[in-house]
């Protein structure tokens, strides 16, 4: 297998990569968010109900507010990763075999060995690469030919790295 595919100088591009390495990471603010608004919810009405929700309003006030603002997070931090990196459009390319996955922007290039990435998911427009339980790296399907995209998906799944 050798793929080889170029990215071009998209200013949009370095933002949606951001968007999809750190969402899988932040989606957890989300759910302690919810977690933390309903619970303080429940407690504002439980405790009226009884009469000592004076006493405790600021507990349950404070759960609420704790939880708006982490459900927030992840919408802010995703904006601010998106405004920040739309200067950083370079073009750049793929080079993918079954060792490693070779990247290279503008006059930088790095790569991943294909022994240390655990498991790759897939997003809407991107395969996310994990080494370990962190994402590492990100192969943009949209850039490939379609026969490129399947062999590598085929690839993957046949080594046990593709996880939807």
């Amino acid at each position: 297998m050798h793929i080889r595919f170029d990215v071009p100088a998209d200013p949009g591009y370095p933002g949606r990569v951001a968007a999809a390495l750190s969402s899988a990471q932040l989606r957890k603010y989300s759910l302690i968010g919810a977690a933390l608004a309903a619970v303080g919810a429940i407690g504002l009405v439980i405790s009226s109900g009884f009469g000592w929700g004076e006493q405790t309003l600021p507990v349950w006030m404070t759960m609420v507010l704790g939880g708006l603002l982490a459900m927030l997070y992840w919408p802010w931090l995703r904006w601010r990763a998106r405004r920040r990196s739309g200067g950083y459009a370079v073009e750049g390319g793929y080079d993918i075999t079954e060792d490693n996955i070779m990247m290279r922007s503008g006059s930088e290039s790095g790569g991943i060995a294909w022994d240390g990435v655990t498991q790759v998911r897939t997003t809407s427009e991107f395969w996310v690469v994990y080494v370990g339980r962190m994402p590492a790296t990100v192969i943009p399907r949209r850039l490939m030919s379609a026969a490129d995209a399947e062999t590598l998906r085929a690839w993957m799944g046949g080594r046990g790295l593709l996880r939807s």
